[in-house]
C-alpha cells in the first residue's frame, strides 16, 4: 500500500522538524533560488544520527550555503563535540554559510574549506566521527575509498539522494549518476564493513555504520 503523499510529507515535518526561525528562513532561500538542500525532515536525522554517535568531527562532502551544517553544529554544541568541516567549491557560498551560521551562534563549531569536496577530505586527519556526503553523484562510489580511510571504526556515513528519485530501482536507466548510486547501495549492503540502511524519506538518506 503507497502511503506516501504530500499530506504524509507534512505531517512527518510537523512531528519531526526542529522549530528554528533561522532554518525556516534558510528553507525559504532555498526555495526561492531553487537551491537543492535536504530539508526539515531529513535535517532532524543528521541532528540525531550526530548525537547518538557522540560524534566530536564531522565532515560534509558537498555543504551548499550551510543548511545541513546547521544540524551538524547543533548537535556538536548540544553533544559537547567540537568540529564540523563545510566544503564547498564556491567562495560565495561558504561566505554565506559563514554568515547564516554566525546568525545562528553555531560559527565556533565550523570550519571552512573552499575546495573540490574528496581532495579535502583527503586531507583530513583520520578518525572522523560522521562523514555527510552530498556531491555530484557521479562521484558518489569513487568517493568510497578516501571514506573508508578517513571514518572511524563505529562512525557513520550519511548519503543523501540514494534513492534517486527511483532511477535506482530501474535497471533500464543507465545514466551515469544512476549507476554510481546504485553501485554505492550495493557495495555498501553487501560488504562486511558496514551495516547499511536505507531511510526512505524525501530522496532516500543512506545510514552506513562502519563495523
Amino acid at each position: 500500500m503507497q502511503i506516501w503523499t504530500d499530506d504524509v510529507a507534512r505531517y512527518i515535518a510537523d512531528h519531526t522538524a526542529i522549530d528554528d526561525p533561522l532554518l525556516r528562513e534558510m528553507e525559504q532561500r532555498a526555495g526561492r533560488d531553487r537551491f537543492p538542500i535536504i530539508g526539515p525532515v531529513v535535517g532532524p536525522w543528521l541532528y540525531s544520527l550526530t548525537r547518538m554517535v557522540g560524534a566530536r568531527r564531522v565532515f560534509e562532502l558537498g555543504s551548499g550555503f550551510g543548511y545541513s551544517t546547521w544540524y551538524f553544529a547543533s548537535a556538536l554544541r548540544d553533544g559537547g563535540g567540537q568540529m564540523v568541516t563545510h566544503t564547498v567549491w564556491d567562495q560565495a557560498l561558504s561566505d554565506e554559510a559563514g554568515q547564516w551560521l554566525e546568525r545562528a551562534g553555531l560559527l565556533g563549531y565550523c570550519d571552512f574549506i573552499v575546495s573540490e569536496s574528496t581532495l579535502a577530505l583527503s586531507e583530513a586527519e583520520p578518525g572522523l566521527d560522521v562523514i555527510f556526503m552530498d556531491i555530484d553523484k557521479e562521484g558518489y562510489a569513487a568517493a568510497l575509498t578516501i571514506i573508508e580511510q578517513k571514518l572511524r571504526p563505529g562512525g557513520l556515513l550519511l548519503v543523501d539522494n540514494v534513492l534517486w528519485d527511483g532511477k535506482v530501482a530501474d535497471d533500464r536507466d543507465g545514466d551515469e549518476a544512476t549507476v554510481a548510486i546504485r553501485r554505492l547501495n550495493e557495495y555498501l549492503s553487501a560488504s562486511e564493513g558496514w551495516d547499511y540502511l536505507i531511510v526512505p524519506l524525501r530522496d532516500g538518506l543512506g545510514v552506513a555504520h562502519r563495523r
